[in-house]
């Protein structure tokens, strides 16, 4: 049996480990947090012990797999000592999304993996889901054909004030960028659009323009102007052969073929599917943990700190281009 430890516990670090305490392929032995008053919490809630220094923890438990669900600013600058202390431990490292708001910093997480022959993985837990599956089983079958256009949309209604003016693309975009990525590979151009609505003092709406290394071309809608409403996420992959569409992460996945007027239909199974969005979570932790516990090749982990990089790469391409006007080259962002 694998044992888990987790290094931040706020709201998405109990998540992990409702997650970790269900699943019978591992088990959560500590928790960790800055707060005395979040990590006593929390080693009473899962009967495990708790600690306020990760390296303490990393030391005594010897995890086998460190969640590291630490915030920070922009959500993500304290992901990054907490990931290089459990690399370092030993531990394969599923960190929290972005991978780190400081690109240089996000480099070393993933060369220090690669060192240290690591898994490390981020939670892009939006495509970790049947439907996604099934759009990416369609698009290996070939019925997709030649790539030719990826339309991505994802909004989140958040009204709260922010550190950054860039807080919603660092923060919320990592996901839709690695759904485009997922099915289009490499992006190498990004032209992007930005907006501060009414009130707001962040760019709360984009429209980015992307070009795929591979041809195709793509657009990206992101938004925080929006209240939550059916659906909240979509994503349409065009080709030659066919469309695919898959909405709200889970519920619906349609492939309209090219040469023919009958469609197919993945529909969420009332029994047995997913019931919300938590169910994202235990998916893609639980395939990580699936992972680790078989062997794979720390290059071969679905989601990997790597992947995590390249989206964050892809949205400060789109920051420059919101500075500059101007349409940007991913490569020439600098780490």
């Amino acid at each position: 049996m694998l044992k888990a430890c987790i290094i931040g516990m706020g709201n998405i670090g109990n998540t992990h480990a409702r997650v970790y305490t269900g699943y019978d392929k591992i088990e959560l032995a500590g928790v960790c947090d800055v707060i005395l008053e979040r990590a006593e919490k929390a080693g009473k809630k899962y009967g495990v012990p708790f600690y306020l220094n990760a390296e303490e923890m990393l030391k005594e438990i010897k995890p086998d797999i460190c969640s590291i669900t630490t915030g920070g600013f922009e959500y993500s600058s304290d992901h990054y000592i907490p990931t290089i202390q459990a690399l370092e431990a030993g531990c394969h490292v599923l960190c929290e999304k972005p991978i780190c708001n400081d690109l240089e910093k996000a480099q070393i997480m993933v060369d220090t993996a690669k060192r240290l022959d690591r898994c490390f993985a981020i939670d892009l837990n939006h495509r970790f889901t049947p439907a996604a599956r099934v759009v990416k089983q369609w698009q290996e079958e070939g019925q997709l054909g030649h790539l030719l256009f990826i339309n991505m949309a994802l909004w989140i209604g958040r009204f709260e004030s922010f550190e950054s003016e860039y807080y919603h693309l660092k923060a919320l975009n990592p996901h839709s960028i690695d759904i485009m990525r997922y099915y289009g590979g490499d992006i190498d151009n990004v032209h992007c659009y930005a907006m501060k609505a009414p009130g707001r003092d962040i760019w709360s709406t984009a429209s980015i323009n992307v070009q795929f290394k591979n041809g195709a071309v793509g657009h990206l809608t992101s938004s925080y102007d929006i209240k939550r409403g059916h659906p909240m996420e979509r994503c349409e992959v065009g080709g030659t052969n066919g469309r695919a569409i898959f909405e709200d992460m889970w519920r619906e996945a349609i492939l309209y073929p090219a040469d023919s007027l009958i469609k197919q239909v993945y529909t969420n199974p009332v029994f047995g599917g997913f019931t919300d969005f938590y169910d994202t979570f235990r998916d893609r932790i639980t395939s990580f943990v699936d992972q680790v516990a078989k062997g794979d090749r720390p290059q071969d982990i679905d989601g990997s700190g790597e992947q995590g990089l390249e989206a964050s790469r892809v949205i400060h391409a789109a920051i420059e281009s919101i500075r500059t006007g101007l349409p940007v080259k991913v490569e020439s962002v600098k780490i």
